[in-house]
């Protein structure tokens, strides 16, 4: 809090004093002490912004002389008492005073000048205390942050908090790290344009906002903007404020060395927050995703890829390695293909990316989709070696938010495809895995196993010849005409085989119920021997069972 010589003028100790403006010049200028004196020259015992109390002598006697003096020396008015040895001033002194560009006060009455003094010296005396009592909690608090290897999310709520201001953290390519938005302040108003806005405030040209902020990072490694995007206040407070939390900030990012960008924490937080709904105002999450690099767009994909793994079981930060390498490998493509997108991680090191597409001219969407995963499956063959990578794509919703939820369904068919055989696909829609993709996630669960054993046991013990004639049957719904064509054989001889199988199984296989139960046994067993098959192929024959010995 500052005072001003209005603020003198209407405390009680004054107001006694009966006190008349002449001069209303620096009514408003702040002073820095109050001094008392009547000598006819008082420059050389003032250092400027002090408010004088006198009794006029020197005043009455050399009215020239005493103001310009005031003047020269930095004070800002003179309150004059009337009393009994002068009376009156001269009629001169009040243009004096104005061209002098000091404010001049008349008491008519006597006032003691020592509670004059006293009331304002406690004001600024108080004022200059509770600015120390700040910088200090100031220090402890920033200083304690830093301590506890607090997290950047933690260091800007924390000066926002101080200051009751929202705080952003920005980097040199102007999107938004984190920000802290303080109750009474809207997060889509703030971050609204943010890209734009904070290049136009960043050398404090003329018609820009009344922006404070402050480096982040040590000199000529800078890295970042803590900014109040708003004129605050109390200027001088949160400049000591972002300084303070720069210097955390920056501490921060030298002890956390590590292969995770803060960018791409900020799109991992943004991402948990929509998912966990701490945050579920679609024009917030917006603004927060476009500040972040999202571009604009009617519709964002769900995007999950999801890449076999390479790693020694046990091992986390070769795992930790791995996805923030993959991380960077998929957002890296995402933005060379022109497009833009939120990404993150998730267990057991899928990267799961909402991307705003942007298609080449007359290219549809379908086609940039396919364009865009056989780059990704370029970059993670770069970064991963030769393992196997599955990409799934999610149906876009017209809404950011619903996109963002849309990842799970997303990474659901990213598991299911994963576990298919067959010929690959660029990319996986929930359409493409059906019942087949369900029964290979579901295959090594012991009571699917238990299920498909129940229904082709006999056959593959008694007749292991007529699975294949099965197999044609079920999957092709029962269409006896279908099945003799495919397996090239006359009708009557499918009619005996058929009946054979019926007879082994003891079920009737013009029953429905009966084909379905049987073609999700074979859809397993088929499942299942072509996975041993894959297993053995990458374990190779050097780890295989060696043959029995001969006897």
């Amino acid at each position: 809090m500052t005072i001003t010589v209005r603020d003198v003028l209407g405390l009680p100790e004054l107001q006694r004093g009966d006190p008349v403006v002449l001069s209303d010049r620096r009514l408003d200028d702040v002073i820095r002490w109050v001094h008392v004196g009547d000598v006819p020259d008082l420059s050389g015992l003032l250092t400027g912004g002090e408010l004088i109390l006198t009794t006029g002598a020197s005043l009455a006697n050399w009215p020239q002389r005493y103001l310009q003096g005031l003047s020269s020396s930095g004070a800002v008015g003179v309150v004059v008492e009337l009393g009994a040895s002068v009376p009156t001033l001269p009629g001169a002194v009040t243009r004096l005073a104005r061209d002098a560009d000091l404010a001049l006060i008349v008491l008519r009455r006597s006032v003691r000048f020592v509670d004059v003094t006293e009331a304002v010296h406690r004001r600024l005396v108080a004022e200059q205390y509770e600015a120390v009592a700040f910088d200090r909690l100031v220090h402890e608090t920033f200083t304690e942050l830093s301590m506890n290897r607090a997290s950047v999310v933690e260091v800007v709520a924390a000066a926002a908090r101080m200051l009751d201001e929202p705080v952003v953290l920005e980097d040199l390519s102007h999107q938004v790290l984190t920000s802290s938005i303080a109750p009474h302040a809207d997060t889509a108003i703030t971050l609204d344009d943010w890209e734009r806005r904070s290049r136009r405030n960043t050398d404090g040209r003329a018609g820009t906002e009344p922006w404070v902020w402050s480096t982040v990072g040590p000199r000529g490694e800078a890295w970042g903007r803590v900014i109040v995007p708003r004129n605050p206040i109390q200027r001088d407070r949160t400049v000591r404020v972002l300084e303070r939390a720069g210097v955390a900030l920056a501490l921060n990012r030298m002890i956390e060395r590590d292969r995770t960008s803060l960018h791409q924490r900020a799109q991992s937080g943004l991402i948990d927050d929509v998912v966990d709904r701490r945050v579920t105002t679609e024009s917030e999450i917006a603004a927060r995703a476009h500040a972040l690099g999202l571009a604009r767009a009617r519709r964002y994909w769900p995007v999950v890829i999801r890449v076999d793994s390479t790693t020694p079981d046990g091992d986390p930060l070769a795992a930790q390695r791995r996805s923030a390498q993959l991380l960077d490998a998929v957002s890296h493509t995402v933005r060379s293909g022109g497009h833009t997108g939120l990404f993150t991680v998730r267990p057991p090191g899928d990267i799961h990316a909402v991307v705003a597409l942007r298609p080449a001219r007359g290219q549809d969407p379908e086609s940039t989709l396919t364009s865009l995963a056989d780059h990704l499956h370029e970059a993670v063959a770069r970064t991963a070696g030769d393992t196997r990578c599955t990409v799934a794509v999610g149906e876009p919703d017209g809404g950011l938010v619903p996109a963002i939820r849309a990842l799970a369904d997303a990474a659901h068919v990213a598991e299911v495809a994963g576990a298919m055989s067959g010929r690959r696909r660029p990319f996986y829609r929930a359409s493409d895995t059906r019942l087949r993709g369900l029964v290979a996630v579901l295959k090594d669960d012991p009571r699917v196993q238990a299920f498909a054993e129940s229904e082709l046991r006999r056959i593959l013990t008694e007749a292991p010849e007529h699975l294949e004639l099965l197999r044609n049957h079920v999957q092709l719904n029962g269409n006896k005409a279908a099945v003799a064509q495919r397996m090239h054989i006359s009708r009557p001889a499918l009619y005996k085989r058929l009946r054979a199988v019926e007879d082994i199984l003891e079920v009737d296989l013009s029953d429905p119920e009966s084909l379905l139960s049987l073609s999700v046994a074979t859809m397993i067993y088929d499942v299942g021997r072509a996975a041993r098959a894959d297993g053995e192929r990458t374990i190779g024959p050097a780890a295989a069972s060696p043959p029995p010995r001969s006897r």
